[in-house]
């Protein structure tokens, strides 16, 4: 009769320790701080870009930055200009994340009547010439889209690790 050998099972024992650890990650509650975190970041994004108006009285403006809103938990909706890193984290814990499908969104908006104009550009007053959209809103979206797979990455990386490193 062959010998086999012997057979050390602590550390296949470890891994499914391990693999239970991992299996009580709540993944919707990954998905959604995942979708708060790309719309925190796409909201940082286009309020820098959005820009200020400045008349000639002297006047400047600001109404347009101001105006980008994400819907919240709050009966209304909560005005994305905020002070300080915590102001960015409470804001961004309090936006609503829906589901539809594989798909979580978060709604972000300026209602600002005149935003649409100023993103995409207008006919002038006199009807003879084009004043060219700022496109914030397009480029933010670009740059989050293009970022999101690394974040999203990070995040998961993080949950990984928290799961495989030490017992």
């Amino acid at each position: 009769m062959a010998r086999w050998g012997r057979v050390d099972f602590r550390q296949l024992q470890r891994l499914q320790k391990r693999m239970q650890k991992l299996q009580r990650v709540d993944y919707e509650k990954f998905c959604e701080d995942a979708a708060k975190e790309l719309a925190a970041r796409f909201l940082a994004k286009v309020i820098r870009r959005t820009p200020v108006g400045i008349y000639e009285d002297g006047i400047v403006g600001g109404t347009l930055r101001r105006g980008w809103t994400a819907k919240s938990h709050r009966e209304a909706e909560l005005s994305a200009t905020f002070g300080g890193s915590t102001g960015v984290k409470k804001f961004a814990d309090s936006m609503v994340v829906t589901k539809k499908g594989n798909v979580y969104e978060i709604e972000v908006l300026n209602p600002v009547e005149y935003s649409m104009y100023v993103e995409y550009g207008h006919r002038t007053a006199n009807h003879k010439g084009w004043v060219k959209g700022r496109f914030m809103m397009t480029i933010s979206a670009d740059e989050v889209q293009a970022q999101a797979p690394q974040i999203v990455e990070k995040k998961l990386m993080e949950i990984l690790k928290e799961a495989f490193d030490g017992d």
